[in-house]
């Protein structure tokens, strides 16, 4: 007897893969909702390789923004459990790295995909 609401045992293996494939997406939607932290990965985007003293100098000549090093250090650590950044250490510095192969999967699922004519409206606003 198959699932009730679905085809096959296929599908069911699908929904698990996709929520294994996509299990992290949350926490890097989550680390790329502050403002704080995508201006981070904007200037480790313009220049890879920095320290939390270089950032954090970047932020208030580049933007204006003076938050503490603690802060900083707390939105560093948000970017690095999400994967969206890299840490390299070098006697007592570390330097920050952008990482893009978390975004990846987003492209790939939302992105990338062909559209189906079939769900197109005039608005461009989906299936009505």
């Amino acid at each position: 007897m198959q699932p009730r609401g679905s085809d096959s045992v296929t599908d069911i293996d699908m929904q698990v893969a996709t929520c294994l494939l996509f299990g992290g997406v949350g926490d890097v939607f989550k680390a790329l909702a502050d403002p704080t932290r995508r201006t981070i990965l904007d200037e480790l985007t313009e220049r890879d390789g920095q320290t939390l003293f270089e950032i954090c100098a970047r932020l208030l000549t580049n933007h204006g923004l003076s938050s503490t090093r603690q802060a900083v250090s707390q939105h560093l650590d948000v970017l690095e459990c999400a994967g969206l950044i890299e840490t390299r250490r070098e006697g007592r510095y570390k330097f920050h790295h952008i990482n893009t192969a978390p975004l990846e999967p987003i492209v790939e699922r939302w992105l990338k995909q062909p559209r189906d004519k079939n769900t197109e409206t005039d608005g461009g606003e989906g299936p009505i």
